[in-house]
């Protein structure tokens, strides 16, 4: 699917530009009687946190769901901005141009296991494509039960856009940093007789980043469809390709290894000529049957193909001779980095058999279920040698290195086979029990590793649910979860070798009500897993010791009034190391922030009609650079705001919409990685982003 011609983008772009363009209208849900576990237009369900469109209000978990009608009014167009409106989600060397990569609750997520299309496994290692997607679902914590090996933070599911029931032609058009340019199409209906559905998204985007030189494009197209073959049997199918070609901008080192740079946010290391975009190319293949035998059961069949592929070229900064960081006078070291023809293949099935029944007085809604995911790798061996030394303040040009990087073969195969259940139990009309365990037999198989991988686990997850009142729930949880080791960075002595598999374990306890429109929500939680690291006495990246992390989160959004919308979230962290026998007991964990916050509200003026303004202010408490603790970076404010304006022109739909980012043009450490040798990674000064979407 690389072999490509991706002239759709100026298509798209060229739609988008004679159209001044639009909201996107929402996508309704198929017709007949199948029930569909997709996404709701608003967020009371998900189905991230089970294994069916669920009430959030009776779901013994803590889920954000971002909406496509949120991510059209607060201008979400990545996975990036969408994690801004949820403080238990950070960045977690999240470097522009390069992957998007997060964590959740202070856990870093797996780029293999913890990104989820509809519930499938997909690779993280790229910006997932949002022109497609109707809601983004986020379940933070321990995710054993419904996805077998995952990070202990949670997982992200992207639910895709499905055909609408009504004809949909929606354009956008959009400028944003320093010259971004975004063009989107959104095409969906019905063929005649309703039982063909169809959605079609195309985008096209020339990219200039705010970061001086991390320019690109990135195209994208997808095809959703549906047949509903007799009014019991659904058969869904969806495909995707992105190909995105971006510099990546790396992030900066500690000055003497003991201080903060002092460097504008739009500095760019990577800035050789020879410095080449990051090139990636994705793609996903889905279907989906959906069977129902009686009112009370169905069976579900899906699966999903995903291709990765990535030829990454950097100029790399690290280090300066023997200091663990940039020299006093800004000097750092080069790296000429190559790794071409980077694959992953990950392919995902689940079969699921779902019904309600009765036994005495009890009320049982049952699961049963089997998986299985499997994912090859394959990459040849990097080009990583040093050209030179440049600085932060006055860079000099190098010479590229000589060499070239290694032929491509398979380096590491993942398989994971599951078998799983659940039952919903209603021991009253107040009370349920949620019960259930998955498991998981993992085999992975590594170049250069001692032996191959072989193991299964048992993962239970329990919890109960009580509901004093239609609209007031609490529960108490407890669940076991499990991951893949991690990776060991370039300058370990088993660099790019995975540790064996870790379990880890969380108890929580939440309550959720609604209350005149609002949704509100809190938990709190503790995680326990395995603590990794680059150890420095051996040089070898270890698991040892243990990583706590204890929490509260709480939520708040709807609206206020018939004019006022508001949304709030908060997550306070204490994260502490244990047991690793060095100096990092009792400290933080590395880019944890103890306290993270996040309030919005948009405001429909009465006296102007159509005219909506909004903004939004973002807190971020001090966070640990390093293990020991030694060096803090400071807590950080980020204020925006926004409006909207929507009208007709020829009796079509029109809205417009601007937003000032960083309104108060702040300079703030967004991002704090140990990985790869510790980076620090700048917040965007000041932008300006403008759209008009039509409907037609």
């Amino acid at each position: 699917m690389y072999k490509t011609n991706i002239a759709f983008s100026a298509a798209a772009l060229a739609i988008a530009q004679a159209f001044p363009t639009v909201a996107m209208a929402q996508a309704d849900g198929p017709v007949a009687a199948v029930v569909i576990t997709g996404a709701r237009t608003g967020t009371e369900h998900a189905s991230v946190a089970g294994f069916s469109d669920a009430p959030l209000l009776q779901t013994p978990a803590s889920v954000g769901v971002i909406t496509s009608e949120q991510m059209r009014t607060l201008n979400i167009r990545s996975t990036t901005d969408a994690s801004r409106y949820d403080a238990s989600i950070g960045d977690a060397y999240n470097a522009v141009g390069y992957a998007e990569q997060f964590s959740i609750r202070g856990f870093k997520l797996d780029n293999a296991r913890s990104y989820r299309k509809d519930g499938l496994a997909i690779s993280g290692d790229t910006q997932i494509p949002l022109e497609n997607k109707e809601s983004i679902e986020v379940l933070k914590g321990l995710a054993g039960l419904q996805a077998g090996v995952a990070a202990p933070g949670g997982i992200v599911n992207y639910v895709t856009k499905r055909p609408t029931n009504e004809t949909l032609r929606s354009v956008l058009f959009e400028v944003s940093e320093r010259g971004t340019v975004l063009g989107t199409v959104d095409l969906g209906g019905r063929l005649a007789d309703r039982r063909f559905g169809y959605r079609v998204n195309v985008a096209g985007e020339r990219l200039r980043s705010y970061i001086e030189g991390a320019d690109g494009h990135r195209n994208f197209i997808s095809g959703a469809f549906d047949w509903q073959i007799t009014p019991d049997a659904l058969l869904q199918i969806d495909a995707d390709y992105q190909k995105k070609s971006q510099v990546s901008a790396p992030g900066f080192q500690l000055i003497g290894g003991v201080a903060l740079p002092h460097v504008a946010a739009d500095t760019m290391l990577n800035n050789q000529p020879w410095s080449y975009p990051v090139e990636t190319e994705t793609s996903n293949i889905g279907i989906r049957f959906q069977y129902r035998f009686n009112p009370d059961w169905q069976a579900i069949v899906s699966a999903n193909r995903h291709d990765f592929k990535r030829d990454d070229y950097t100029a790399f900064p690290l280090y300066c001779g023997d200091v663990a960081g940039f020299c006093t006078n800004g000097d750092y070291d080069v790296y000429d980095y190559r790794s071409l023809g980077e694959k992953k293949k990950p392919l995902a099935a689940q079969a699921l058999l779902q019904g309600r029944f009765a036994t005495g007085a009890l009320r049982h809604e049952l699961t049963l279920g089997l998986s299985y995911f499997q994912n090859k790798e394959s990459w040849g061996d990097y080009l990583y040698d040093p050209v030179g030394t440049s600085n932060i303040w006055h860079p000099v040009v190098l010479p590229a290195a000589g060499g070239s990087s290694g032929p491509v073969s398979e380096r590491r195969v993942d398989r994971e086979s599951s078998a799983f259940v659940q039952d919903i139990v209603g021991l009253s009309d107040t009370v349920k029990l949620h019960a259930g365990a998955r498991y998981t037999k993992v085999r992975r198989s590594q170049v250069d590793a001692a032996l191959p991988t072989n193991a299964g686990f048992w993962l239970p997850n329990v919890a109960l649910v009580y509901s004093p009142l239609d609209n007031v729930s609490g529960y108490v949880s407890y669940a076991q979860g499990l991951e893949h080791g991690g990776i060991a960075p370039i300058k370990a002595r088993n660099h790019d070798l995975a540790l064996d598999p870790g379990k880890s374990k969380q108890v929580e306890l939440g309550i959720k009500a609604q209350v005149r429109g609002i949704s509100l929500a809190a938990a709190l939680f503790q995680i326990e897993k395995g603590l990794e690291y680059l150890d420095p006495a051996s040089g070898y990246y270890v698991r040892n010791g243990e990583a706590r992390h204890r929490g509260l989160e709480m939520s708040a959004q709807g609206k206020a009034t018939r004019d006022l919308t508001v949304g709030a979230s908060l997550a306070a962290l204490h994260t502490e190391q244990q047991g690793t026998g060095q100096s990092y007991d009792g400290k933080r964990v590395t880019n944890v922030p103890a306290l993270r916050s996040t309030v919005f509200a948009e405001y429909a003026l009465p006296q102007v009609a159509g005219l909506k303004v909004n903004g939004d202010w973002q807190f971020v408490g001090r966070k640990a650079f390093d293990a020991d603790n030694a060096v803090m970076v400071p807590k950080y404010h980020v204020v925006n705001l926004g409006a909207s304006y929507a009208t007709k022109v020829g009796g079509m739909p029109l809205v417009l919409r601007a937003q000032v980012r960083n309104a108060l043009n702040r300079f703030y450490w967004r991002d704090v990685t140990p990985d790869l040798g510790g980076y620090l990674f700048p917040g965007a000064e000041r932008t300006y982003r403008v759209s008009a979407q039509l409907d037609f």
